[in-house]
């Protein structure tokens, strides 16, 4: 089976072409969340949302340098495709004794990929620049290198959260408290942000965050699907498939640097639902980001 990049492609980070100061833009990565708590103290979220808007700002203000090891898995499942071009068995082709015919199931497609990964910002500009290291456990050496995967493609998630919880964008959202959760050892807030009828529809990227209340810091993100870059792909893939696709995308920032926190994981799945609520995961893209190295991490003072 071919699979044709020019049709799957998709830009993940629709945060990053949505990030606010005009910057370039696993499921077991991710453990699940406990079951958060139905209430929290409603008193509580307008702290909270001044601090989110708080860091966003510092995080908006920030100027770094650093390098670190991007490691990719991807697992692309064909058989949705293969079902739809292999006919059903007729009655003449099975009904004699003697061997049978067994069609069986295809492979899944598994892919990895290792680089060294850089990232600079200066001013309102973001530069990445990625070597290439591996490919499918093999040594595999290219500067200046695209990222190989099939599926998905993305650009740094590092200013997302700004485009949600910066003081000049709240106003576009309704949020409300979800409930309680931890993150390793912090405990966290889970935040709904929805954006508000009439909000500007480019600015309108939203989703699920957990939320450190004694900081700030956004330590992960569930995006919402609908407001995924090109998510028409897997609209027009899903009719063909007569299946209702769900693109669950989360990102996870555990590495922290002078207050800036920089994402650490990246998951996003795409799968594809029966009537009755079945889902079939079509494809799944895991990255971990790894022994960071910082050269420059500062706040500047802007004007």
């Amino acid at each position: 089976m071919t699979l044709h990049r020019s049709e799957l492609a998709v830009i993940m980070a629709a945060a990053l072409a949505l990030a606010p100061c005009g910057e370039s833009s696993a499921r077991e990565a991710f453990p699940s969340p406990q079951e958060p708590a139905k209430t929290a103290p409603a008193a509580s979220l307008g702290p909270l949302l001044a601090k989110a808007a708080e860091y966003c700002s510092k995080l908006e203000a920030s100027a770094f340098d650093f390098v670190c090891r991007e490691e990719i898995a991807e697992t692309i499942d064909p058989n949705l495709e293969i079902d739809r071009r292999t006919p059903p068995p007729q009655s003449e082709w099975t009904d004699y004794i003697g061997p049978t015919i067994r069609i069986s199931r295809a492979r899944k497609i598994k892919s990895t990929y290792v680089y060294d990964y850089q990232c600079v910002r200066a001013g309102r500009t973001i530069r990445e620049v990625r070597t290439q290291l591996e490919e499918n456990g093999k040594r595999k050496i290219v500067p200046n290198a695209e990222l190989r995967t099939s599926v998905v493609v993305w650009g740094t998630a590092l200013l997302a959260p700004a485009g949600i919880f910066a003081e000049r964008f709240q106003p576009d959202y309704i949020f409300t408290v979800a409930g309680n959760d931890r993150i390793g050892t912090i405990p966290v807030v889970v935040v709904d942000a929805e954006p508000k009828p009439g909000a500007p529809a480019s600015r309108s990227l939203y989703g699920k965050a957990w939320v450190d209340p004694s900081t700030g810091d956004i330590l992960r993100i569930e995006w919402s699907e609908s407001r995924v870059g090109r998510f028409d792909i897997f609209a027009k893939r899903g009719q063909i498939y007569k299946r209702t696709p769900r693109l669950v995308i989360r990102s996870e920032f555990s590495a922290e640097k002078n207050g800036v926190r920089f994402p650490s994981r990246l998951s996003v799945e795409e799968a594809y639902l029966n009537d009755a609520g079945k889902a079939f995961v079509r494809s799944k893209t895991d990255v971990v980001y790894r022994d960071f190295k910082f050269f420059t991490v500062e706040v500047e003072v802007r004007d």
